[in-house]
């Protein structure tokens, strides 16, 4: 048996960590943890959209739609991706955003994996 292989479902494995199936974050001997690449399985409700934009972006990025209708907004240009299949590429120094304008699941890919550009969830407001 090999120990350096990980068999999962990205749906049930992206829930345990904010979307996240592969990069730095994960433990160094888990076979997901790498420093080169990370990987999310987005599932976004209709109008979750980022907590805010990334600035001083210092990855490249690939984003492809699996289902629904997802807006990259970038400087100056708002990408719609409509069909499954549709992508958006951007590279070092691209600030962006994105809101999911219906339900969708996206795959986004970045390079390198890097610490420091998690934003914290919204909180709550109170029920009552």
């Amino acid at each position: 048996m090999n120990d350096n292989v990980y068999v999962g479902n990205a749906g049930k494995d992206a829930a345990l960590d904010r979307g996240w199936i592969l990069g730095h974050f994960k433990d160094a001997g888990d076979p997901r943890h790498s420093e080169d690449v990370e990987i999310k399985w987005g599932v976004h409700p209709v109008g979750d959209e980022r907590a805010q934009w990334v600035r001083g972006e210092s990855r490249t990025a690939l984003l492809v739609l699996i289902s629904g209708r997802f807006r990259v907004e970038l400087p100056g240009r708002s990408v719609l991706l409509e069909e499954q299949g549709d992508y958006v590429v951007w590279g070092v120094g691209v600030d962006h955003s994105w809101i999911a304008e219906e339900e969708s699941v996206v795959l986004t890919v970045r390079w390198p994996s890097v610490p420091g550009y998690a934003v914290e969830p919204k909180e709550q407001a109170p029920q009552g």
